[in-house]
């Protein structure tokens, strides 16, 4: 007796599926619940679970191919009964071979479902499944991989918290706060030698996109060609900020597990600058004009695979606090492929970061269907004239792109003279913190 792993459908307007990659293969014993495959769509990439505890018996859609939902891509056999039901296959076939005559490429196709009760390597545990070690290495985030790095902090010694014993956010910084780790030396000596993906000989090298880049270019594309892309840039002085955040970030981050970062404070200001001018938070059908009373927030994450956009629901709603919270959830989420299409849906406006990189300034291109997006510079200490004095302030450039079809040029500025009114005075009223 088998079950059947079918192509789920990731919301309601999701008609298939690109299988990315395989996390077991066929002869694994899995866990019900256990991440068995990874999956992208138009909406969101994620982990899909098993459906059931056995033996993973047969694969039958391989990584980089689409299908449609409910398609079968795999089956799982019960522990104990595989290997019976791999030789009751080969004997039916055998007798169909006596009779019919196969030929050689037909016998062959029985011969892969033997070896799903075969013996597995040495560096796989007993029943073939990944020891705790391997899986906190290979299936903690890219975020979590990095923190361990700064900190020298080796993975494998940490109890983890999440699905397979996956290393979290919270459990690596509560490792950190322990002072179980000391910050790596950083030397130009000790230096990563820069990778190449060129082969010895190489001039050119040819790479098909993957699922998810192949989206995000048609929907960067099709953005470009809707809306009538104009940017404004303002440039914000976050002083005021900066010390509220020292006057909060302690604390915070002992009760929330956490960091306080500018973000919040910056979603919180675009908000309540929303208010203000809800064009802004709308969108175009036809020749008409959709104003949305809720503003859904969207937060670019960029991922070592790509860039999605979950949203922070109803995030007018929200204070600092809340939204710090939804802010890291969602990353933290994003980036372990544990988002649900409604996660990443019904965005009204988005916030991207480039600053987060070192990036001064840049020029977004609108999430469709919304009309504006912000983005926000790298936040650092610069001088400037203050009644004709120098001083020495923390300064961030923010830049608008708006859809100049519905948004003129002097809506855009005074929106973004909002923000930054919002931003200097620091008039955040309850902040949750």
């Amino acid at each position: 007796m088998s079950v059947d792993v079918i192509m789920p459908q990731m919301g309601e307007s999701i008609a298939e599926g690109t299988i990315t990659k395989w996390l077991k293969k066929a002869g694994d014993t899995v866990k019900r619940d256990e991440p068995l495959f990874e999956i992208s769509t138009d909406k969101v990439d994620a982990e899909i679970p098993s459906p059931s505890a056995g033996v993973l018996a047969e694969i039958l859609v391989e990584e980089g191919k689409t299908v449609g939902i409910n398609t079968v891509v795999a089956r799982i056999a019960a522990e104990g009964t595989a290997v019976a039901a791999a030789k009751a296959e080969t004997k039916s076939e055998v007798k169909a071979e006596t009779k019919t005559e196969a030929k050689p490429e037909a016998r062959a196709a029985v011969k892969p479902a033997a070896p799903a009760a075969a013996p597995q390597p040495s560096s796989v545990a007993a029943g073939g499944t990944p020891s705790r070690e391997e899986l906190r290495r290979t299936r903690s985030s890219p975020l979590v991989r990095k923190i361990a790095a700064e900190h020298g902090i080796d993975i494998s010694g940490i109890e983890g918290t999440g699905i397979s014993g996956r290393v979290t956010r919270q459990d690596i910084m509560a490792h950190v706060e322990r002072g179980a780790g000391a910050p790596a030396a950083r030397t130009p000596a000790a230096a990563a030698p820069i990778p190449s993906i060129f082969k010895p000989g190489e001039s050119t090298r040819v790479e098909p996109m993957s699922a998810i880049r192949k989206k995000i270019a048609e929907h960067m594309v099709m953005s470009r060609r809707t809306s009538a892309h104009v940017t404004t840039f303002f440039e914000v002085d976050l002083t005021n900020i900066s010390k509220l955040r020292e006057r909060h970030k302690a604390n915070f981050e002992a009760r929330e597990g956490i960091k306080l970062t500018y973000l919040p404070f910056i979603a919180k200001a675009a908000i309540e600058a929303i208010r203000r001018r809800p064009i802004i938070n709308a969108s175009v059908d036809g020749d008409n004009i959709v104003y949305k009373k809720d503003v859904h927030l969207g937060i670019a994450v960029a991922l070592d695979w790509g860039l999605i956009v979950p949203v922070v629901k109803k995030a007018d709603e929200k204070n600092i606090l809340g939204l710090a919270r939804a802010i890291t959830d969602l990353g933290e989420r994003a980036r372990t492929k544990k988002l649900s299409p409604d996660d990443v849906t019904g965005g009204t406006f988005t916030i991207t970061n480039p600053g987060s990189f070192g990036g001064l300034v840049g020029t977004p291109i609108i999430n469709q269907p919304q009309v504006a997006i912000l983005g926000v510079g790298v936040i650092e200490k610069r001088p400037i004239v203050i009644d004709d004095a120098i001083a020495i302030r923390t300064m961030c450039y923010l830049a608008l792109s708006f859809d100049h079809r519905i948004i003129d040029g002097a809506d855009a500025d005074r929106y973004m003279a909002d923000v930054k009114q919002v931003l200097q005075t620091a008039a955040f009223g309850d902040l949750g913190v």
